[in-house]
């Protein structure tokens, strides 16, 4: 006998109508990001995804180091795992600006720049710890390899190649339990420098590094160059499990680096579908998008929220349409920016870690974040806006205050406030296993956070 559970209701896959309510139209939405972030294993491979997508809706690249167009039209300027996209009308930004902001980058590992490691004949590749990574979650998994490589061309020329070894070329294998007899009572003990050294192949009969087992070797043929003509790179490791919707109805999705693409990729499609349907035209502010590079170790750097690029883009875009600088600091008193960043679900297992009053749940629309301290830059105005505007979508809403026992992560929102000087509020999708290479969300909250990130572009502010 056939599990009727295991039939479709339909024949068409993205038809769901179990109790999440999903349309087809919503499903085929968050097919669409959950392509965007299995296309973008670093956040260079990010940009570039989000690049392609608004470009197909008009926005036109930009060189930062040329004068910005003074025609109205649809724009964009990459930077690393940075960019920014913004819609220019054919008048002064007096109502200023509403900044949506969001980080490419996720925790995880970076290659170093001496990677080579032989232990036990065995030839591994050596790994810096990048931000706040769950450890054992990457363990025992199929890695791929992806990110930059800075190469010195023929004519003396240094470009940047992207590359994705969208292969199983390396594996972190955990200590059988027969060796760790304590895991059952002491949990697991990672040391960061010497149980993270994944392994990729057999080492030289001679048990030192050689040259068929080097990882510029590898690098320098499979781009075809040189091996002297690689000067540096940016490289990381990640998982090779594909996105994917899960649950009876399909009703979550599971990836890695939900946090923060899930908010990049529905930032970016909102932002194309806005500027493609024209709704842009009725909003009195400037529509702008910064997916910012470094969130996760403290956005201190020059493609970080804490620099200095946002601020300078906004000044110039500002005397593109005309304003001098008094108007363009009166534009900035007018303008509002959005944090978009994941939330802390309730943990079905883990409930006692979550404020009592302030439950969020998965597919029940999108979480405003608020902490007292500034973790998060929410207050009662840019909350007000915030609220308003998800009412006007019919998108629901829930509210996150970390719990005062436990210390409160934070995000671009309060260093964008800083930076800027705009009330800012922060919020987010819900989602479970944040900093885990593996992350959960639902899939409805990815349509409800696209939904509430348009409004907030589309708003007449006055």
């Amino acid at each position: 006998m056939t599990d009727s559970r295991s039939e479709p209701a339909t024949n068409d896959p993205l038809d769901l109508t179990g109790p999440t309510g999903i349309d087809r139209r919503s499903s085929a939405f968050v097919d669409g990001v959950l392509a965007d972030i299995g296309a973008s294993p670093t956040p260079y491979h990010a940009v570039e995804r989000a690049s392609e997508l608004l470009a197909g809706a008009g926005f036109v690249a930009v060189d930062p180091g040329n004068e910005l167009s003074r025609r109205p039209g649809r724009y964009l300027t990459a930077s690393g795992g940075t960019l920014i996209a913004w819609v220019q009308p054919d008048r002064r930004p007096d109502a200023g600006f509403v900044v949506v902001g969001a980080h490419t980058d996720s925790p995880n590992f970076r290659v170093k720049s001496h990677p080579d490691v032989i232990s036990a004949g065995l030839a591994q590749i050596g790994l810096e710890v990048y931000g706040g990574v769950l450890l054992n979650s990457w363990l025992n998994r199929d890695l791929g390899l992806a990110g930059r490589v800075s190469v010195q061309s023929e004519s003396g020329a240094i470009e940047q190649v992207l590359i994705d070894f969208d292969e199983p070329l390396l594996t972190i294998p955990q200590l059988a339990i027969h060796l760790d007899r304590e895991i059952s009572s002491n949990g697991l003990d990672l040391n960061k420098q010497e149980h993270l050294t994944p392994m990729w192949t057999l080492a030289q009969s001679n048990g030192e590094p050689g040259e068929e087992t080097g990882l510029r070797s590898f690098v320098s043929d499979r781009i075809g160059v040189d091996s002297g003509r690689i000067l540096a790179w940016d490289l990381m490791p990640y998982d090779l499990q594909s996105p994917a919707r899960l649950g009876l109805d399909r009703e979550f999705i599971a990836s890695a680096r939900i946090d923060n693409l899930l908010s990049s990729f529905c930032a970016t499609r909102a932002l194309a579908g806005l500027a493609d349907g024209g709704g842009h035209e009725a909003a009195s502010a400037t529509p702008v998008l910064v997916l910012y590079d470094h969130e996760e170790i403290g956005s201190e750097s020059a493609t970080g929220a804490a620099g200095n690029l946002l601020l300078s883009m906004l000044e110039r875009i500002a005397y593109a349409q005309g304003a001098d600088r008094n108007g363009f600091l009166t534009a900035m008193a007018r303008s509002i920016a959005v944090s978009a960043d994941g939330a802390h679900a309730t943990h079905p297992n883990y409930v006692d870690k979550h404020d009592p009053n302030h439950q969020v749940a998965l597919n029940a629309g999108i979480v405003i974040k608020r902490n007292a301290n500034q973790r998060y830059a929410t207050d009662a105005l840019s909350e007000s806006f915030m609220v308003d505007v998800c009412r006007s979508a019919s998108v629901p809403l829930q509210f996150y205050i970390h719990r005062n026992d436990l210390p409160c992560g934070s995000t671009i929102g309060p260093i964008t406030a800083a930076r800027l000087g705009v009330s800012t509020v922060d919020l987010g999708a819900p989602q479970l296993a944040m900093h885990s290479i593996r992350e959960t969300a639902g899939t409805v909250d990815a349509v409800y956070l696209a939904d509430a990130l348009r409004g907030a572009w589309a708003a007449d502010r006055g």
